[in-house]
């Protein structure tokens, strides 16, 4: 009666494992997805700019029409000076 006992503890902790790994990927996408963007330096490659150069960007927000409607998403060009 004992190892009966001992056996059903010991399939009922292996399924309490088996669900809480199953679990555990969805937490770490979870807070993967929550991380912030890495930060990206951009350097000139067409032509060599001088010390002081400096790399100017202008951005707006522009509608595009899609299926769902009309969206506003941001916009951006930049050039070095």
């Amino acid at each position: 009666m004992r190892q009966i006992v001992q056996l059903a503890t010991v399939a009922a902790f292996a399924l309490g494992l088996a669900q809480v790994a199953v679990a555990a990927p969805n937490e770490t996408r979870h807070e993967l997805s929550a991380q912030s963007r890495p930060h990206i330096t951009i350097y000139p490659r067409q032509r060599a700019l001088g010390p002081n150069a400096k790399r100017t960007c202008r951005a707006w927000l522009a509608q595009e029409y899609r299926v769902s409607g009309p969206v506003i998403v941001p916009r951006q060009t930049c050039w070095w000076q």
